[in-house]
């Protein structure tokens, strides 16, 4: 019969010992067989679990992330044939990307976005018809945008009702709720952290950029 030497973590008294020794099942502690190999070094099992962490969040969050870069690819690429990259042109295109494609995926499947969306937006919550509206609000913010259609209404509509929406944004992820961002209907599950924080403050920063602008 061969031998083989395990570490075990979370050892912190002769009870815990007693509680390994008799194998008992669904404990918190865990066995780890060395097969002759030196333990890691906390430093370490520290950095594994931080890259793990970070490949995570990045497989989580690559469908949103790969979206808004060729949305702004697509921004800064439109104005080439003019002759020059504007600032507040680039932000216009953005934001016109940013609706259109982000109604697109909410068309998709009205109702189920407008369950996932009645779970943390205030006005959702209080009028589920909200969330069957708020689909069209995008379109029509994503189709003004595009034709540079009355900027001034446009870009205050988007601080009103970008504005509203990351109230309810910031509430539930101070709050530590676990539940579904909506933000791309119900294609992707993506969960409901600080990016959809950035996400909803970052629009209603541009807006209120390109207000200033003119």
């Amino acid at each position: 019969m061969s031998a083989a030497t395990y570490e075990v973590q979370g050892i912190t008294c002769d009870k815990c010992v007693a509680t390994v020794t008799g194998l008992l099942q669904g404990t918190k502690y865990t066995l780890h067989k060395l097969d002759g190999a030196m333990p890691a070094k906390p430093e370490q099992v520290m950095l594994a679990e931080d890259n793990a962490s970070q490949a995570s969040w990045l497989l989580t969050y690559k469908p949103l992330l790969i979206l808004m870069g060729l949305i702004l690819l697509a921004s800064v690429l439109v104005q080439v044939p003019h002759g020059h990259i504007h600032g507040a042109e680039t932000m216009r295109y953005f934001m016109a990307g940013f609706f259109l494609s982000f109604a697109f995926f909410k068309l998709l499947d009205i109702p189920a976005f407008a369950d996932a969306y009645a779970g943390y937006d205030l006005l959702a919550a209080r009028w589920r018809g909200w969330g069957y509206v708020y689909p069209f609000v995008e379109l029509g913010l994503g189709a003004a945008y595009l034709a540079n259609w009355q900027p001034v209404l446009t870009n205050g509509v988007t601080l009103v009702v970008m504005g509203f929406s990351a109230i309810g944004v910031i509430q539930a992820v101070m709050n530590k709720r676990k539940i579904r961002c909506a933000c791309l209907g119900a294609v992707f599950q993506l969960p409901m952290s600080t990016v959809t924080i950035v996400e909803d403050v970052g629009m209603v920063l541009m807006a209120g950029g390109l207000l200033w602008t003119l």
